[in-house]
């Protein structure tokens, strides 16, 4: 005949602790710090839509006006239904949209005046005496 199991023998094994190496716990731990595939590609969306908003801001080809625009609509869209929406990508990354959308907008506006395009940085070389200019982009 079968001997009962006792409730100390039974429920024994599920408050026994787990036995863990340092580089498990640690792999684990890096692993939520890193950025998964998904969050890396929506980094990426982000950064390719507001390099092509700033750089295209003040095109004078339609090619190039036609990729602002097509930049912008994304940004401006407050529309929540698709994933990869502006709004949501923002929402995941834990970035505030309309934030953005005003730092963008003041970069349209200082393209618009041909003041993004052109701006003239000092640099001083190592005698100090000697100013050079070189336009940023």
């Amino acid at each position: 005949m079968k001997e009962r199991e006792t409730t100390e023998e039974r429920l024994g094994p599920l408050f026994t602790p787990d036995t863990l190496l340092p580089s498990q716990f640690f792999d684990r731990v890096r692993r939520r710090v890193e950025h998964d595939g998904e969050r890396r590609l929506m980094i990426a969306v982000l950064e390719d839509a507001v390099d092509v908003y700033r750089k295209q801001a003040g095109a004078q080809e339609a090619r190039n006006q036609q990729l602002f625009r097509e930049a912008e609509e994304w940004i401006e869209d407050r529309n929540r239904t698709w994933l990869f929406s502006f709004e949501n990508i923002c929402d995941v990354l834990d970035i505030d949209s309309s934030y953005v959308r005003r730092g963008l907008h003041a970069w349209k506006e200082r393209a618009r005046r041909g003041e993004a395009a052109k701006r003239v940085v000092a640099m001083r070389t190592d005698d100090d005496s000697d100013l050079r200019h070189a336009s940023g982009d």
